[in-house]
């Protein structure tokens, strides 16, 4: 009988320790709570962030049973920003230091199936009347959702079939001009630093006339900082893109290091290979964590600010981590 009491109650430790059912909110009542960090001096920010500044840390806390795990990053109409998770589920929330009397936490109608390949959301980008695109790992597919975040298409592209089943579109932005670009996390054969890439001329969900796709992908290479794998992209005013970039650096506890690249989409060329520079290193003795979700939102100064969500993977070891960064885009190549 003790043995059976003893498993049991390891047992029920286990949920807290490789993770949490997404579809039982163990609370009512949503509580959501940013706690401000401290931040490092700047001799050890300025040499690694370069011309990003570091504003303000905040650790993001709920007792609600599903928060966490988030892998992608929107800065949605009327200053409500949207983090989605790799488990389905999504948080909106205002800007720390704002009221949260609005913020929500729900599940996204994704799939009646419990799997996780049917949930896992890694990327997600939207267009200026509210609809969003979500790029999922597990299927290699790309769903297309309302503003009310019903889903409205599906499509799992032959350019992406190959992509892997836990490697794959890790980022995905819908350009100024229409276009998509979706990267690949894992890496191409045995290389270190190239990524599989797709570009779409229009919405990958769309359907022609028959029935067609209308939006059929071209494949080309991502050629990214060595050793890391991209997490998140978003594209400033000017049409360059930033890319969110991580790397596991220590298994157990775990511990990441990232990188922030930028790149021109109109370099994309398909079948070639598309160089992004390296503008920032978010080095694992600054507060850091999971980082997979990035957005960008211009400021009155002619500045830009840049946010930065870490995915806790519903670990005990990690943490929600929202980062406030500022920078000038005259500052970078």
């Amino acid at each position: 009988m003790r043995r059976t009491i003893a498993l049991l109650a390891l047992l029920s430790l286990l949920p807290l320790t490789w993770g949490r059912s997404p579809h039982h909110p163990k609370f009512k009542t949503f509580e959501l709570a940013f706690v401000p960090l401290d931040l490092p001096p700047p001799e050890r920010t300025g040499p690694r962030l370069g011309p990003f500044a570091l504003e303000q840390v905040w650790l993001a806390r709920s007792r609600t049973h599903s928060f966490g795990s988030y892998s992608s990053l929107l800065l949605r109409p009327g200053g409500m920003m949207l983090a989605l998770s790799d488990s389905g589920d999504y948080l909106e929330f205002r800007a720390p230091g704002e009221s949260q009397a609005d913020s929500r936490i729900g599940e996204l109608a994704l799939s009646a199936q419990p799997e996780k390949a049917d949930r896992d959301v890694e990327s997600a980008t939207q267009d200026d009347k509210g609809t969003i695109w979500l790029g999922l790992e597990g299927r290699n597919a790309i769903y297309r959702m309302g503003a009310d975040y019903g889903i409205e298409a599906r499509v799992r592209p032959p350019v992406m079939a190959d992509w892997g089943v836990n490697s794959g579109p890790e980022a995905m932005t819908r350009l100024q001009d229409g276009r998509f670009v979706l990267l690949r996390e894992g890496y191409v054969d045995w290389s270190d630093h190239l990524h599989e890439a797709a570009l779409f001329a229009g919405d990958p969900t769309a359907k022609g006339p028959r029935g067609e796709s209308a939006g059929e992908g071209q494949a080309f290479t991502l050629d990214a900082p060595t050793g890391f794998s991209p997490t998140d992209m978003a594209q400033m005013p000017d049409g360059r893109l930033l890319i969110l970039m991580r790397r596991l650096i220590w298994p157990m506890p775990q511990r990441f290091a990232g990188r922030i690249a930028i790149g021109d989409p109109r370099t994309i060329r398909p079948g070639g290979v598309w160089k992004v520079r390296e503008v920032a290193r978010l080095s694992s003795d600054l507060p850091i964590d999971n980082f997979e979700g990035i957005a960008i939102a211009p400021r009155k100064d002619g500045r830009l600010t840049v946010w930065l969500i870490s995915d806790d993977n519903f670990s005990p070891l990690q943490r929600t981590l929202l980062w406030k960064l500022s920078v000038d885009p005259a500052d970078l190549p």
